[in-house]
């Protein structure tokens, strides 16, 4: 019978192990890196089947653009059905030609040079949604990492407001302390279980946003370790140089596109020739005869002007455009390399000595609390000081990602010509 019972034990031990091992906790989970992040966001992203599908229509367009004119063939009957010798198809004459229009001016190199540059600039917008998708990514992993951070660190400072109530609590009831300590401890005590519930709300909401961007839900641990990591990017100011970026480099691409439609107003002002040939059966004589034709449009109503005029003025609209853009360009590198040089001072600052004087302090008010050397009052005032600074410290290294991010938007460089598609 002990045996037996042994035996029993043994296996429900065995498979309480193999349950616990099968489950593990949500801590064990390996951490979801940013590089993890921006891969399967690239995967699923609904913004980057767009501009793929931008990209597939411009190189279709331009394939259009290469086209010549379809020719026509025209069946005429004339003399038929109507009075005396035309009566019935007795005096027909028939006549079956080709007709070829003719392009002049250079209207098909115009088009194909208009649809190239369409074509660059598809790869560009391309480009550009691949850069804003990473800077969105990037921007959604800091938050989720921050909120992290804040819920950790409310649940932190409401385990201390909890051990500050108890010991608020022994010393009223040691006679060491008025009751007005202990009301003072559980209303701090409150307000941290209050703002434990305000940080899972938010990293609820920052780990969906995530997960949206990712097209799957975010449950396991950040990296944190990349969250802390500061370069250093706190020294002087360096000129930024805007050539070669993605927002000059589609301005670029705009100027580029005008100047064809330029070009392609003016060759459309060259009519067209259409020539025809064919042959004519006349049906009384049985006879057959070649017939040719040549037509030319008359441009006495619309000769192009206006349409090369505003083609002329949609291209002084993109070269002011351009120099528009190098200027807004050098400005925002100017000021984003200055606010990631800011943010690395400041989150050096709070999560270095600031931090460790706050947390030191914050230490030593426990201890003085507890053998009666400090006030209640210092306690609070020191745990306020530590939960503001490891707060700042959080909205700081937050400030630096999202700076670093923006940098490396503006400073993206262009895909070179044989990049493109």
């Amino acid at each position: 019978m002990n045996r037996l019972l042994a035996a029993l034990l043994a296996a429900a031990s065995c498979a309480g192990m193999a349950q616990a091992q099968s489950a593990a906790p949500p801590e064990a989970q390996a951490p979801l890196t940013l590089n993890r992040a921006l891969d399967l966001a690239g995967a699923s992203a609904p913004s980057l089947d767009a501009a793929a599908a931008g990209v597939r229509a411009a190189q279709a367009g331009r394939a259009v653009a290469a086209l010549r004119p379809n020719p026509s063939v025209t069946v005429e009957a004339e003399n038929v059905v109507g009075t005396g010798i035309y009566a019935g198809t007795q005096s027909m004459e028939a006549t079956s030609s080709l007709a070829l229009p003719l392009e002049l001016g250079g209207k098909r190199s115009a088009r194909m040079a208009v649809a190239s540059a369409k074509l660059d600039r598809a790869a560009l917008e391309q480009a550009i949604v691949q850069t804003d998708l990473r800077f969105a990514v990037t921007k959604a992993y800091g938050e989720a990492a921050a909120a992290d951070r804040r819920l950790g660190n409310a649940r932190d400072q409401l385990r201390i407001a909890n051990e500050a109530f108890r010991a608020a609590d022994v010393r009223v009831r040691a006679g060491r302390a008025s009751p007005i300590e202990q009301q003072r401890a559980d209303v701090a005590r409150i307000n941290a279980a209050a703002a434990l519930e305000r940080a899972e709300r938010s990293a609820e909401v920052a780990r969906f946003t995530l997960g949206q961007r990712i097209n799957q839900p975010v449950t396991g641990p950040f990296d944190q370790s990349w969250f802390d990591r500061i370069e250093n990017r706190y020294g002087p100011l360096f000129p930024q140089d805007p050539a070669g970026t993605l927002a000059l480099a589609a301005a670029e691409a705009d100027l580029v596109t005008a100047t064809a439609q330029v070009r392609l107003a003016d060759a459309q002002r060259v009519p067209d020739l259409t020539v025809s040939a064919g042959a004519r059966r006349l049906e009384a004589t049985n006879d057959t005869a070649a017939v040719f034709s040549l037509s030319i449009p008359l441009p006495f109503f619309n000769g192009g002007k206006a349409a090369l005029d505003q083609a002329h003025a949609e291209r002084l609209q993109a070269e002011a455009r351009k120099r528009v853009t190098a200027l807004d360009v050098a400005q925002a590198m100017a000021e984003a390399q200055a606010e990631l040089a800011n943010a690395a001072t400041s989150a050096a600052t709070a999560t270095g000595p600031a931090l460790a004087a706050a947390e030191e302090a914050a230490r030593i008010a426990r201890i003085g609390y507890r053998e009666g050397k400090f006030s209640q009052l210092d306690l609070l005032d020191a745990e306020r000081t530590l939960a503001e600074t490891r707060s700042n410290a959080i909205d700081a290294l937050l400030a630096y990602h999202n700076a670093q991010a923006q940098l490396e938007r503006l400073t993206v460089r262009a895909p070179q010509q044989g990049d493109k598609p």
